[in-house]
This record gives structure tokens, sequence and C-alpha cells, in this order.
């Protein structure tokens, strides 16, 4: 029996709550395997608490990606230091960012993207990372980001053709963007190598006051052979161990 592995996203969660020890084991007692996102200061904390750090952004502005050439060597040095603590700590996931349009037209932007990411996805293949581009809605919360569509991100993938660069399909924001979620998925799935969750609209727990049906989703995720982990990434508006367990309930789904 195959069933989805859950992980959550410190900063959504961390706010709320004031001992970093206290939540950890309680997400851990609740069933999650891993945690994202978290500072690094408090790796050494989540290991001790049985969870694997699932992915870091190392401090990469959304703001200002792979989408312009003048930033390529800063990110790659930058990356090359990501890289080796991740494989120190055993993280399998580096979340990267396309950047603002900034007026710059979409073929060029993915072109200029899939160009610099070719570069990094030989770091990534020597270290066995997976790079992943993230999909981010620039309809509400991230305005003018470029990577904002399946399709965009997709093309980048396919032009840097390594098994080390793929995309982080955020559910929330792509319902945003461009809905059919579960179409997009099935038909899509090797571009995408990690996925996070939130509530729409609002980005808050997953339940009856948004519209987002999650347990087809993650039947259908089950479905496309994935073994990875999904990440919770909402902000909850009541306690935050209640919204944890509530979707991790929802999201339990087995085939």
């Amino acid at each position: 029996m195959s069933c989805i592995r859950q992980s959550f996203c410190w900063w959504s969660f961390a706010p709320r709550y004031d001992s970093p020890q206290q939540l950890l084991h309680a997400a851990r007692e609740i069933g999650y395997e891993g945690v994202e996102l978290i500072d690094q200061s408090l790796w050494p904390l989540a290991k001790e608490c049985g969870l694997t750090i699932v992915s870091t952004n190392g401090d990469f502005l959304i703001e200002q990606g792979w989408n312009r050439r003048e930033h390529h060597l800063q990110l790659e040095q930058k990356l090359r230091e990501i890289v080796q603590l991740a494989e120190q700590w055993a993280i399998p996931n580096i979340i990267v960012f396309s950047g603002n349009r900034q007026g710059l037209d979409d073929r060029q932007g993915a072109e200029i993207t899939a160009e610099g990411l070719a570069r990094a996805a030989r770091i990534a293949e020597d270290a066995g990372v997976t790079l992943i581009l993230e999909l981010l809605n620039s309809k509400i919360d991230h305005q003018d980001y470029q990577c904002d569509r399946s399709a965009w991100g997709i093309e980048v993938c396919k032009m840097v053709n390594s098994p080390r660069v793929k995309l982080l399909y955020d559910i929330y924001h792509m319902q945003i963007m461009e809905g059919d979620l579960i179409r997009t998925i099935q038909g899509n799935h090797e571009y995408f190598a990690h996925y996070h969750t939130a509530g729409n609209p609002g980005r808050h727990e997953l339940n009856e006051d948004q519209e987002i049906q999650y347990p087809p989703i993650m039947r259908t995720l089950l479905q496309t052979g994935y073994q990875g982990f999904v990440g919770q990434e909402f902000i909850p508006q009541g306690d935050p161990l209640v919204g944890l367990k509530q979707a991790y309930d929802l999201c339990d789904v087995r085939l």
C-alpha cells in the first residue's frame, strides 16, 4: 500500500509557536516525516526529532532569480555553498526562483532561466540534489513573478533537460493562476519533483471554507507513482497543531 509522505513548512507555523522543539516533536507525533524551509540553526534539532529536512531555499530572493544573466554568476556561487550543505545534511531539494519579469518577454525569460539552470544542473547532478523551480501565482501573492504558469516552467525544464532540474508544483498558487489541477498533474507529473499545499482563497487551512479538493489530488499523485513529499504550507488561522493534524488526516490518502 502506498501513501503520501507529508512535510510542513516551518515559516508558516513557527511564528504561532513559542518552542521549536515542541512544535517539531508534535508534528512528528501527528505523522509528519519532514520539515521544510526551517532555519539552518534548527537543522540539528529537526534531525533529532526524526524529521527529514525536505527543502531549503538558501535565502534566494523570489524577485531576483535566474531570468537575468547578470544574476547567474552570483546565484551559481551561492548555489555551490547551499548544495554542499544539502549534501551534508541529506536535503533532497533546493528551491530556486525565476525572478520577476520587469518587462522581460516570457520566451526570452524562459531561455535565460534555462541557460542559467543548465549550468547549475551540473552542480546538482554531482551532489544528487534536485533544484526545484517554484511555480508561484503573480495575481495575488507575487505580482510580476515570471514562473507563474506550469507551461512556462515545463518549457524551462525541457530546455535544461536534466533529471536534477524540476518544478515545485504549488497547488495553491496554480489553483489561482490556472486551475485544472488534476489534469495538469496527470499530464506533466514527470516535471514535478515536489508539491506544496494551502487552502484557496486565503492561503489558510485545508478545510471546508476553501475550494480545493485535496483527497482526489493526493490520490492522483499516488497514481502517477509519486514517492516524494507533499509540504503543507498554509498559514493557520487557529491553533497550528490543530490545522496540521486536520491537513495531515485529509491528505493521508492510500492506494
